[in-house]
């Protein structure tokens, strides 16, 4: 950090304090060139024909949501929307799940014609999720890999035969096996689909069909009953496999006991398991219904004491923009279509969180970037204040704020939010990519195709930190 800059031609300095994985440097900047990092320090910083002053406020790596579904409802035509909300939320960068409409992306060939849409029409960067098809799609997990997909998505519960399958057992041993040789994470759906199935049925035959039934429904035996038939194939096939959302404090522990016996397992957290129960889903109604569902006030400390204890790989939002038609609850919570908004929010809430149990804003900076991309291979282009690194940056204000749904960016039928009205303690005043201002506190600057697929940078994954 810091030198002697004579001579060095810099595009753009920003200047803030940097927040960065394991400290706060107080009145930092950042020396941008050719949308890249190119130093970072503290203090006076160097001539440059332009500087973006945010001293005072809180300077992130971009953020790296590392699950969510931009096309799950409207197909690759939400990518332009979704990413508009990205870009608003301080999301430098999607890894956008694979289960679109009508194509998940099973083939080399499908996930060409994804990336062109993401080139054409993406606000901010992408990395993109491969899947396969529910009978006989093994063969093409190489194609997919080799063409730059950063992780693969199974599931073990079916909500579509064709968009979102249920994988049996037999395939998914295949799946992982040929999976663990391209050195990629596949994270996975972890839900019973019996006991999910059964239960649905029971509640629907005594008429039960109230919000509190989604998560009755669900019961953490479900989650838990997958995660140890997942990690049991992790140890049989040697593939790093990953639970794409826990909503327990028990699947932690259970990656952390297969990796004690050489598997290669983790898992991770979504945001609204770190403050949201089943009193909200009774308040929320169709608009916290998300899958697995809110679980108790008691169950959201286990699992903040479980990022205490390092066995939290990162932090994301699964964010799912349905129409609000698909979310309102007409007495039949079932009806309701599972998933939650959560882009723009991501960065105030987080913050606020921490903020609230006084803990440092250097977790967000890890657990929310730098981790995420290390697990899907996009570290060290992705996820960090540091040289050679994208100037991805999150300017964050600090203060007393709420989150409006209203101002949300995407396209009009997505604009709710769990957390509407929610008391933030920050704002997110400004989003660069890679060195350009994509949104400035209160428009988004960027233009669609301003954001690029990123493939795969490097083979492996974080699981070494968590050793």
């Amino acid at each position: 950090m810091g030198g002697d800059f004579a001579g060095m031609g810099f595009d753009l300095v920003v200047r803030g304090d940097l927040v960065l994985g394991d400290r706060v440097l107080e009145n930092g900047y950042v020396a941008i060139s050719g949308g890249v990092i190119a130093a970072i320090g503290q203090g006076a910083p160097p001539t440059t024909a332009e500087t973006a002053d945010h001293r005072g406020k809180l300077v992130f790596p971009g953020l790296v949501d590392g699950h969510m579904h931009t096309s799950s409802s409207a197909g690759w035509a939400g990518i332009e929307g979704a990413s508009r909300s990205a870009a608003a939320g301080g999301v430098t960068t999607c890894v956008d799940m694979p289960y679109d409409v009508p194509r998940p992306v099973t083939d080399a060939s499908i996930l060409a014609e994804k990336i062109a849409v993401v080139n054409a029409t993406s606000h901010v960067d992408m990395a993109l999720y491969g899947t396969i098809r529910k009978d006989g799609g093994v063969d093409a997990i190489a194609g997919l890999a080799a063409a730059g997909v950063c992780s693969f998505k199974l599931s073990t519960y079916e909500y579509d035969a064709v968009r979102f399958p249920r994988i049996d057992n037999t395939t998914m041993i295949e799946a992982f096996r040929e999976i663990a040789k391209t050195g990629l994470m596949v994270g996975i759906h972890n839900e019973d689909q019996e006991i999910v199935e059964g239960a649905i049925a029971a509640a629907k035959a005594t008429g039960r069909t109230d919000p509190i039934m989604h998560a009755r429904t669900r019961p953490p035996l479900c989650e838990t009953m997958a995660d140890l038939a997942i990690f049991e194939m992790a140890l049989e096939t040697g593939a790093h496999v990953h639970i794409a959302h826990s909503s327990l404090a028990r699947g932690f522990d259970l990656a952390e006991l297969f990796r004690k016996q050489g598997a290669r397992t983790s898992a991770e957290a979504c945001i609204q398991y770190l403050c949201m129960t089943e009193e909200d889903l009774v308040r929320l109604q169709g608009f916290g219904k998300c899958n697995p569902p809110f679980r108790t006030a008691a169950e959201v400390e286990l699992i903040w004491r479980r990022i205490a204890e390092g066995k939290v790989a990162y932090v994301s939002t699964d964010h799912a923009p349905w129409p609000r038609d698909r979310k309102e609850y007409h007495g039949d919570i079932f009806a309701c279509g599972a998933g939650l908004t959560g882009l723009q929010s991501f960065a105030p809430l987080m913050f606020t969180l921490l903020s609230r149990r006084g803990l440092s804003p250097t977790l967000m900076a890890s657990l929310c970037a730098e981790r995420p991309a290390k697990f899907h291979g996009l570290f060290p282009k992705k996820g960090a204040i540091r040289v050679g690194c994208d100037a991805d940056l999150l300017v964050m204000e600090r203060g007393d704020f709420t989150f409006d749904a209203a101002t949300i960016q995407d396209r009009e039928a997505t604009r709710w939010s769990p957390y509407d009205g929610m008391a933030m303690k920050a704002r997110v005043a400004a989003t660069y990519l890679r060195g350009s201002c994509i949104w400035n506190g209160t428009e988004v600057l960027a233009k669609p195709g301003s954001g690029r697929f990123v493939p795969r940078q490097v083979q492996g994954s974080a699981l070494d930190a968590m050793a």
